[in-house]
């Protein structure tokens, strides 16, 4: 085989959707070509991956008729390998040769039986964190990576004339990504002591209902909240002082910690799945997840922390980042795993 087909899970940009692009970059510059399939959403992957410079093939916005398209499409293409990030196109393709298998979220327990009869066929199971992949069977690990954003910035540490400290979120404003326990977290130091929380992303792939949940949460921060709105990562890096991924679900990688490790923002998260993975065991700003005390005193931790110890802490993520999550550590291991898969180049 000469080429990969990239099957994407939604037509909009979310965390696997986000992986899905790199990988295709990395296999151009591997040389192999490259190709992305998946529903049409207006601004979303295939938009993305089209304006990157890869056919694309558009298919049924709705979820049951791009499953429906994508198995129809997928026949006879067996000079291929189907790398199909997310559970949909794995389902769709289900009992087909050469394909991949590639998790980016634990699947819920309604969801076991689809990824038992998703993976019928398949070469191999990927998944972000050995996290993940210890709770499904027979899976290996390929860790996410991201952008280089550049040298290591200098870390800003606010003094009290300047105001207080801006403490940044990435991501999807839902009550799994750990926005309300933030917020009571928040709500529980006294104003003046509070840090200026900078809320980058929107609620997506959510309902109106824990919409509302998270907004009314937020509320009795009043002009402490600032919204970005869905903005490039690098943009809330440059306006906060440090980055804080307060998830209570488990997180099978943590892509917006990655990125900040990358950036050398100070980060601080739950134990939430294989966010204590992502950082590593020496990292000193880790708390159990949903409990909004130690978030409260973790966040308070931080923002006590002295400039050289939060450089300290900067450099040791970005070093982190540059061993397992950097896009050298990405090439290298999709370059062994396309030999272990036949896949040659062009």
């Amino acid at each position: 085989m000469t080429g990969v087909v990239l099957a994407a899970n939604n037509g909009e940009v979310g965390g696997g959707e986000v992986m899905l692009l790199a990988t295709a970059e990395v296999l151009r510059e591997l040389g192999v070509d490259a190709e992305v399939v998946g529903p049409d959403a207006e601004g979303g992957v295939l938009d993305h991956a089209e304006a990157a410079g890869f056919p694309v093939h558009r298919l049924a916005a709705d979820r049951r008729r791009y499953a429906h398209e994508l198995r129809e499409w997928h026949r006879g293409r067996d000079d291929a390998l189907t790398w199909c990030h997310g559970l949909v196109p794995s389902l769709a393709t289900a009992g087909r040769r050469h394909r991949v298998v590639h998790l980016h979220q634990l699947p819920s327990r309604t969801h076991r039986a689809a990824l038992l009869a998703a993976r019928s066929g398949a070469t191999a199971t990927l998944a972000p964190s050995r996290w993940l992949a210890a709770r499904v069977s027979g899976a290996a690990v390929l860790p996410n990576w991201t952008a280089d954003p550049s040298a290591i910035r200098e870390v800003r540490v606010r003094r009290p004339a300047d105001g207080p400290p801006r403490l940044g979120f990435l991501g999807r404003h839902t009550v799994d990504k750990g926005l309300v326990v933030l917020a009571e977290a928040l709500a529980a130091v006294p104003e003046a002591d509070r840090p200026h929380l900078v809320l980058a992303g929107e609620p997506r792939f959510t309902d109106d209902a824990t919409a509302r949940r998270v907004t009314e949460a937020l509320e009795p921060l009043g002009a402490g909240v600032e919204r970005l709105g869905w903005v490039e990562p690098a943009t809330l890096f440059a306006a906060v002082d440090g980055l804080v991924v307060p998830s209570v679900a488990p997180e099978a990688f943590g892509l917006a910690g990655a990125e900040a490790m990358a950036a050398g923002v100070p980060v601080l998260v739950t134990d939430a799945g294989a966010l204590p993975e992502l950082v590593g065991p020496e990292h000193p700003w880790v708390c159990p997840a949903g409990d909004a005390d130690a978030l409260r005193d973790t966040v308070a931790a931080w923002a006590r922390a002295t400039w050289d110890e939060l450089t300290a802490v900067a450099a040791a993520q970005r070093t982190r980042w540059e061993l397992e999550y950097s896009p050298h550590a990405g090439r290298e291991r999709i370059a062994t795993l396309l030999r272990d898969l036949h896949v040659r180049p062009a």
